[in-house]
């Protein structure tokens, strides 16, 4: 006999027996009389989750909301791509509410629709990396941190767009187009964790996964009100992939609707793998614990534009500096302050390092001439940057990013947090690929316009964008916070703190499509 799906109502009578078969407290009254919105979309992802673990909904329930509000909203937001058949995920959903009746709990994601960003792998599920040399590549293998998030009990509905081979911030690619941003279609999402950022803004994903070289956990959360978190090198390993121990640059991380349900994610991705050797063993239970803190004694080096070395479009400084007094107001301490560094100098350490890996990750690829006639230019700018590269040159880039990261470490000696605007620029016109310009002056490179992003991530240190608020045409923008290396649960506590008093997390487009 086919597994005929329980109702919601059903799901109330074994709540207590479920949580008690998993080994989890009782479903009691009070809990279920809680306020929470109609629409479970709606509800957090922390919310969900308890909901689900004490049968107070149905995964299939679950399921059907978000995929009917994915069939809805994005042929408009385009963030979501490569998804799965309804049919398919709604027996997956199906098999997990028949696991809660047996008590077997896969754990925090159980029957959670998830999509993963297109530049990570995932077994049987079409993996496009935005670029037309990979429209047909259907992985048998998951990357680590999609492994572990299915052993959470997380369903795999798709995946997240993402500009071709992750490059850029702003998300559009031959194979499946641009995504919109969530506040406004007719705007860029960024990236390039775009599609994760809109369907987080959206409510089409309780909670999404995303990457970041170069901002692209950060970007995309600014422009769309949502919390991005970049983890401490190492902190979540990567691939697992053929080079593993030059390319540190780059890693995956949580993105969220509010900080605790990213911080919950961030508990599932983390973890030393054996597969990776410079991934950081951790105790990642703490990431999933309260994060309640106080900002009163918190030690804020507001780094704003670099003394004017950064060209920002008006209006990003004084709505960070208004950010920034929300954390006086809650007993904060906020001083400007400047590190000790050439930033022209960072930049030139930045392309270096940048045209090194990207070149050495695709040179396979470029080798083939009807290959790179299918790669976009600003890809095959990078190749052949680093073809030019000698040894020494490599090396020479290496110490100077040593010296930017003990440059900070320094001021960390003072400092709980350095800030900074998250972008340069609001939100600008979809169609347009990048800005050529800023407050007039020229960008001489496809990413110049994101320059903002690379400290942190020359630091290697934990880095969390937190809504900011609106410019006075509409769009979001965030601040950065920069942490000292490996106080990633510091970060996080205060980033929580942060969006708890200025209330900026709870707002979210209005959309009636």
């Amino acid at each position: 006999m086919p597994y005929l799906p329980l109702n919601r109502r059903h799901f109330m009578k074994l709540g207590a027996g479920i949580g008690a078969l998993a080994g989890l407290s009782p479903l009691t009254s009070a809990h279920a009389a809680t306020d929470r919105p109609a629409d479970l979309t709606e509800w957090s992802a922390l919310t969900l989750s308890d909901a689900i673990r004490k049968g107070e909904v149905g995964c299939r329930e679950v399921m059907t909301a978000y995929l009917d509000r994915i069939e809805r909203l994005n042929p408009t937001y385009n963030a979501i791509v490569s998804l799965q058949p309804r049919e398919t995920l709604l027996d997956e959903a199906d098999r997990a509410d028949s696991e809660l009746v047996k008590g077997q709990y896969r754990g925090w994601m159980h029957g959670f629709p998830h999509a993963v960003k297109d530049l990570a792998a995932t077994a049987g599920i079409l993996t496009t990396k935005g670029s037309p040399l990979f429209s047909q590549w259907v992985p048998d293998h998951d990357d680590i941190f999609v492994e572990r998030i299915r052993a959470a009990g997380a369903i795999l509905i798709g995946k997240t767009n993402t500009p071709e081979f992750g490059l850029g911030s702003q998300t559009y690619n031959p194979v499946h187009g641009a995504t919109r941003n969530a506040w406004d279609p007719s705007l860029c999402a960024g990236g390039s964790s775009g599609g994760a950022a809109v369907a987080l803004a959206t409510r089409m994903l309780p909670v999404a996964d995303g990457s970041d070289m170069m901002g692209s956990l950060r970007n995309p959360a600014a422009f769309n009100n949502v919390f991005g978190f970049r983890p401490s090198q190492g902190r979540v390993p990567r691939g697992p992939n053929g080079e593993m121990f030059y390319q540190q640059l780059g890693y995956q991380g949580p993105m969220g609707r509010d900080v605790a349900d990213a911080a919950r994610l961030l508990a599932t991705m983390a973890g030393f793998d054996h597969r990776v050797p410079m991934s950081l063993s951790t105790d990642t239970s703490r990431f999933a614990a309260p994060l309640d803190t106080q900002l009163a004694g918190v030690k804020v080096g507001w780094l704003g534009d670099f003394d004017g070395y950064l060209s920002l479009e008006s209006g990003i400084l004084a709505l960070c500096e208004k950010g920034l007094v929300t954390f006086e107001q809650q007993g904060a301490t906020v001083e400007p302050t400047q590190p000790d560094f050439s930033m022209p100098e960072l930049w030139q350490t930045w392309l270096t390092l940048r045209h090194f890996l990207i070149a050495g990750g695709t040179r396979e690829l470029y080798a083939k001439p009807e290959n790179r006639a299918q790669m976009k230019p600003e890809l095959i700018w990078e190749i052949e940057g680093g073809h030019t590269l000698s040894g020494l040159d490599v090396y020479r880039a290496s110490s100077a990013r040593s010296r930017w990261y003990q440059a900070l470490d320094q001021m960390f000696e003072h400092y709980d947090v350095l800030a900074l605007p998250t972008a340069q620029v609001f939100p600008f016109d979809v169609d347009i690929h990048w800005p050529e310009q800023i407050a007039g002056k020229s960008m001489d490179t496809y990413h110049r316009w994101m320059e903002v992003v690379i400290p942190g991530t020359l630091a290697g240190c934990p880095v969390a964008n937190v809504p900011v608020g609106f410019d006075e045409r509409g769009p979001p923008m965030g601040i950065q916070l920069i942490g000292r290396m490996k106080e990633d649960l510091k970060v996080l506590q205060i980033a929580h703190a942060y969006t708890r008093a200025s209330g900026l997390f709870q707002q979210h487009p209005d959309i009636t499509a």
